[in-house]
Formats: structure tokens, C-alpha cells, sequence
């Protein structure tokens, strides 16, 4: 009997458990909101770069002469793997809005890549907003 009553107590050869507290007010409930902000806008530009990357071969396929469309596209592609890179400044959620204007200002080269742009600003947006939903205090 004695030894049955050392294995039911957890200080006798095992770890207690950790007693429950409640999360602090001021955290979202991640470990790192920021990093996970970050991380997003990251990911979001990398996918835009890999989308611009892919529009090229439609371009040298749709346009007589392409060369103007595939340098914006490359340029565009740099920079959003740049951003991606530096997605630990602050300053990357301003640049990275500008960004998504000038893929939109790429329509009159053609349509599509303005399309493309439009969605990518949603897609940016979003991010925007869960950077900053992250920041704040979880609803109760």
C-alpha cells in the first residue's frame, strides 16, 4: 500500500505538472506576434515574386515585343524578394504597399499583370491587418 500511494504523488520519481495561469491581456496568445507578422509578409511576397516569375512566358507569348514587360517583371521580382528578405524592418509594410502600386501601374503594359496586382494588394492588405490585430489585446 505504501508503495502505491508513492506512485500516485507526482514528487515521488516523476514531474508535477505546471499549475494553469491565465494568458497575459496584452498578447495576441503566440509565443512572437511581430515574428509571425513578419513571417506572413514574408511568405506573401515570396508567392508574389514566384507568381511575377511565372506571368513571363505569357508575356513573351501574348506581346510582339516583350522586352519592356519582362525587365518590369524582373524588377518587380527583385524587389519583392528584397522586401522578403528584409521583412524585419519596419519600414517594409510602407515599401511593400508601394510595391503592390507599382505591380497595378504595370496595366497598360497588360491587363493581366494589373490584375495580378490588384489581387496581391488584397493579399497585402490582409497581411497589413493581421500585423496589426496581432498587436493588440485578444477579445475576451
Amino acid at each position: 500500500m505504501a508503495e502505491q500511494a508513492e506512485h500516485d504523488h507526482p514528487e515521488h520519481g516523476e514531474e508535477a505538472e505546471a499549475p494553469w495561469t491565465e494568458p497575459r491581456d496584452d498578447r495576441s496568445g503566440l509565443k512572437d506576434p511581430a515574428r509571425a507578422a513578419r513571417s506572413l509578409a514574408a511568405m506573401a511576397l515570396s508567392f508574389e515574386a514566384l507568381a511575377l516569375l511565372l506571368a513571363i512566358v505569357p508575356m513573351r507569348m501574348i506581346l510582339d515585343d516583350s522586352t519592356f514587360a519582362i525587365v518590369a517583371i524582373l524588377v518587380l521580382v527583385l524587389a519583392c524578394v528584397v522586401l522578403a528578405g528584409m521583412a524585419k524592418r519596419p519600414w517594409v509594410w510602407q515599401a511593400g504597399a508601394v510595391l503592390q502600386v507599382a505591380v497595378i501601374a504595370c496595366w497598360p503594359i497588360h491587363w493581366a499583370l494589373g490584375v495580378a496586382g490588384i489581387v496581391f494588394g488584397l493579399v497585402w492588405a490582409y497581411c497589413w491587418y493581421v500585423k496589426i490585430a496581432l498587436g493588440k489585446p485578444p477579445k475576451r
